[in-house]
């Protein structure tokens, strides 16, 4: 069992590439208490993403974001980012030192099939930004602060998770 000095786990990846799915799961084998940002952030801003994205813009989200991660702590927990985490150097500092950080990195035509509310999912995205184009953008910045990339083509939730338990194994004890 992890306990609150063990290093935790940061999965990061775009939105629909399985972080809070696979996260709930990988931190039950584990017996580590998982956390996702989405809800956090929500809870701090009293809003659905998506209506603070509306009424306040996608840069505003991401401060909201960064004040968010830079409060949390990643000892002993799984941690499913939102898609945005990357934009905030700070808060990535501040996991990276505290976790060993995962990309699930999903192909984009696979991005594309899962994503069927991408204007209504709260992504903190410029106005009018295709999905195509916030992921040549995000998949570099997923690339600098990721310790391990996954990937996340084509296989089923119950391999990713043991493909994920390998790792974790590893860098658990780091």
């Amino acid at each position: 069992m992890a306990n609150e000095t063990s290093k935790g786990i940061v999965l990061i990846g775009m939105p629909c590439a399985g972080k809070s799915t696979i996260g709930v799961l990988l931190a039950k084998a584990l017996d580590m208490e998982f956390l996702d940002t989405d809800h956090s952030i929500e809870l701090f801003l009293d809003s659905d993403l998506q209506t603070y994205v509306n009424n306040s813009g996608y840069q505003a989200l991401r401060d909201a974001e960064e004040k968010v991660l830079l409060k949390e702590s990643a000892y002993g927990k799984v941690i499913a980012t939102g898609g945005s985490a990357v934009y905030s150097e700070v808060g990535m500092a501040h996991l990276k030192s505290q976790a060993t950080v995962i990309f699930l990195d999903l192909p984009k035509q696979q991005l594309e099939q899962r994503m069927t509310n991408f204007t209504t999912r709260g992504i903190a995205r410029r106005p009018n930004q295709s999905l195509s184009s916030l992921f040549d953008e995000r998949r570099t910045l997923y690339l600098r602060y990721a310790d391990l990339q996954v990937d996340c083509a084509d296989k089923s939730i119950s391999q990713l998770l043991a493909e994920l338990l390998t790792l974790s194994s590893g860098c658990l004890s780091i």
